[in-house]
């Protein structure tokens, strides 16, 4: 989370600006640690919650989007 919004000011105030403005909050952040997230490739988790996800949401479409979690669960 602390990574994602790095991410988002990025482009208007850079990397090490945000990471010393943070450095005074409780969400504080190294550089080493930012940078060692962005480099680092994704969990088995996460590839499996991105495909599952996207099969949730293709059950859902193909059944005119009126069934809930139970059914598209079932």
């Amino acid at each position: 989370m602390k990574v994602e919004f790095v991410d988002s000011q990025r482009e208007t105030h850079g990397v090490q600006p945000v990471l010393e403005a943070l450095k005074q909050t409780p969400a504080q952040i190294a550089p080493s640690t930012y940078y060692a997230a962005k480099t680092r490739p994704e969990s088995a988790r996460v590839e499996g919650d991105r495909e599952l996800a996207l099969r949730i949401e293709q059950v859902h479409e193909d059944n005119y989007s009126v069934y809930g979690a139970r059914k598209v669960w079932a």
